[in-house]
Formats: C-alpha cells, sequence, structure tokens
C-alpha cells in the first residue's frame, strides 16, 4: 500500500466523515487549493487506496429486521472450502477472517427471527464449521 502523506489521511477522514463534500469544501477544512485535494483523490483512488464509494442509509430505511454478528470456529485447513460457502448465503453482507479463538466473523441481516434461525442452522451445517456464536445487533452507537 502507498505511503500516506497527512494530507492523505486527513483527507480519507473527511471523506469518511462526508463522502459527498464538494472539492472547495474539502479544499477549505483542509488549507489546501482544490487542485490539490483532487490530485490527491485521483492518486488515492489509482493506487487502490479508496477502493470504491457507497452510500450510507440510516437503520430505519435499511432493509430487514434482524442484523447480528456470528463468530466462526473452522475446523483444519477449510477455511478456503467455508468461505466460499458462505460467501453464497445472500444473508451475509460481510465476512473478515480474524485470530483467537474465531476464524471468521460474519454479519449477516435477516427479514425476521425465523429467517435468522434458518441462517445459523445453514451456517452451523456448512462441512467444516465446528462452532459458532451469535449475537444480535441492537442500535448502531457508531459507524
Amino acid at each position: 500500500m502507498l505511503d500516506l502523506s497527512d494530507l492523505d489521511r486527513r483527507l480519507l477522514a473527511a471523506l469518511r466523515e462526508d463522502g459527498r463534500a464538494p472539492m472547495a469544501e474539502l479544499a477549505r477544512r483542509l488549507g489546501v487549493t482544490r487542485a490539490t485535494v483532487t490530485s490527491h483523490l485521483d492518486r488515492l483512488v489509482a493506487d487502490d487506496v479508496i477502493v470504491g464509494f457507497t452510500a450510507r442509509v440510516r437503520d430505519e430505511s435499511a432493509a430487514g429486521g434482524v442484523r447480528a454478528v456470528s463468530l466462526i470456529e473452522v475446523e483444519g485447513r477449510s477455511t478456503d472450502d467455508v468461505i466460499r460457502r458462505l460467501r453464497g448465503f445472500p444473508e451475509i453482507e460481510s465476512m473478515h477472517s480474524t485470530n483467537g479463538a474465531w476464524d471468521l466473523v460474519a454479519e449477516h441481516r435477516t427479514t425476521d427471527l425465523v429467517e435468522f434461525d434458518r441462517l445459523l442452522n445453514r451456517i452451523r451445517s456448512v462441512p467444516g464449521v465446528i462452532n459458532s456464536q451469535t449475537s444480535l445487533l441492537l442500535t448502531s452507537v457508531l459507524r
């Protein structure tokens, strides 16, 4: 990954705060010219530091009613196979490898508790999954 300058880090922080801020506003906040902001932004995109842009939505507007995080323990060397299978579950919105007692963390969303229960059973039945622990997500306090 590219060595980030102080300006790059401040630009990324400003974009995390408001990804729709106009270049002129970013330049004013960062104390540089619009051309400087534009060139840094273009370089961050070209160097794959910024890999995409997305819309953040309020929880009330988001589809689905039950959100949860599952910690998943995987048997031996079957992690790649488990990941491949879990990627096919449309309810799983993100998945991360991790260290410690758990091998994977999956964030998922279902429409209701019946679907949530079915999803947990499907996750636990994936060959290679030997243990899981799931917590419902209630109120988001920081995103």
